[in-house]
């Protein structure tokens, strides 16, 4: 098994598009020739478009985009810009007079950095759509995690910047890769040393403090968080999945997140993850499970890694 590049998936193309005055942005997961798709939502805030399609039971049974965006519940409009795209290259579900690109797509909130009136659309949407195209892939302050902030609990003035990452592991020929926007209530956690890389800082600003401690210091208070914060993620992978599957490997997914982040899937995140699958490679579904965890808690150590101060922000390169 090693650590490759999420570009090599082929099939897959990701672009990102973002306003950095706004302090937003949005990025897409294309699959063209559509991918089988499932999606977990653990968070109890989550702000999302078409995840009701992807119940196993339901008809479609494949997906041409997941789109990942800032703006709370106002960026998911970006989604639409996906569809656009897609339609103006005849890709989609054919329902005989037109087809229509299956987009799906979540939120994260991020109207407290930047401008709150300037937020991902259409236009952004498409943009990310070309970008994916024309561009490197990057990470960090990119994309959907240019307004991505980690380590809430306590207010903004000690919370630190997250950021956008991107993981990918091979083992024979299977693949499988996370994307994910890191802008989670709780704290980042290193997977191999169990060290704080960013999240809630201390009064004097001067170190990471601990969420889970704070939070039991006032388990009879009733703090108002944020109503959203959020950490989206999509895994890609070339394995051969039912939708039924790409589903549960979802669920077990969100155990990437258990490792890195904590607390996780509090009252104030709306944590999503998404599956997008090309059906090349026979598989085994736990060991695509398996390595859908592990790439994605890499991938969320990356993307708060990349990430740099911004916004009157540190970032966990301020400390590493």
């Amino acid at each position: 098994m090693k650590e490759v590049k999420i570009t090599e998936l082929k099939g897959i193309k990701i672009g990102h598009a973002e306003d950095r005055i706004g302090g937003t942005g949005c990025t897409v997961i294309l699959c063209e020739q559509g991918a089988f798709a499932g999606v977990d939502v653990r968070g109890g805030a989550p702000a999302t478009r078409e995840t009701e399609l992807l119940n196993p039971v339901n008809l479609v049974e494949q997906i041409h985009a997941v789109m990942l965006s800032g703006g709370s519940a106002y960026g998911l409009d970006a989604a639409s810009g996906a569809m656009k795209f897609l339609e103006e290259r005849g890709i989609g579900f054919d329902v005989g007079v037109a087809v229509v690109p299956i987009v799906c797509a979540a939120s994260l909130f991020d109207l407290i950095v930047g401008d709150p009136k300037r937020r991902p659309d259409l236009l952004m949407g498409y943009r990310a759509c070309e970008n994916a195209y024309a561009e490197d892939l990057q990470e960090g302050n990119i994309g959907a995690g240019t307004g991505a902030t980690v380590g809430k609990f306590l207010g903004t003035e000690q919370m630190m910047k997250g950021g956008l990452g991107t993981y990918a592991l091979k083992t024979g020929n299977l693949i499988v890769g996370a994307v994910v926007a890191v802008n989670a209530l709780g704290d980042v956690l290193d997977i191999d040393s169990g060290e704080r890389i960013a999240g809630l800082l201390n009064k004097e600003k001067t170190a990471i403090a601990n969420t889970e401690e704070a939070m039991y210091a006032e388990y009879a208070t009733n703090r108002s968080v944020f109503s959203g914060n959020t950490t989206l993620a999509c895994i890609v992978t070339n394995a051969k999945l039912t939708k039924t599957q790409a589903t549960k490997i979802a669920a077990i997914a969100q155990n990437g997140l258990a490792r890195v982040i904590r607390p996780v899937h509090t009252m104030a995140d709306g944590d999503t993850v998404f599956v997008m699958a090309t059906g090349e490679e026979e598989v085994q579904i736990d060991a695509v499970g398996a390595l859908a965890t592990e790439v994605l808690a890499r991938a969320i150590n990356r993307g708060v890694k990349a990430a740099e101060p911004a916004y009157g922000l540190p970032s966990a390169s301020t400390f590493l």
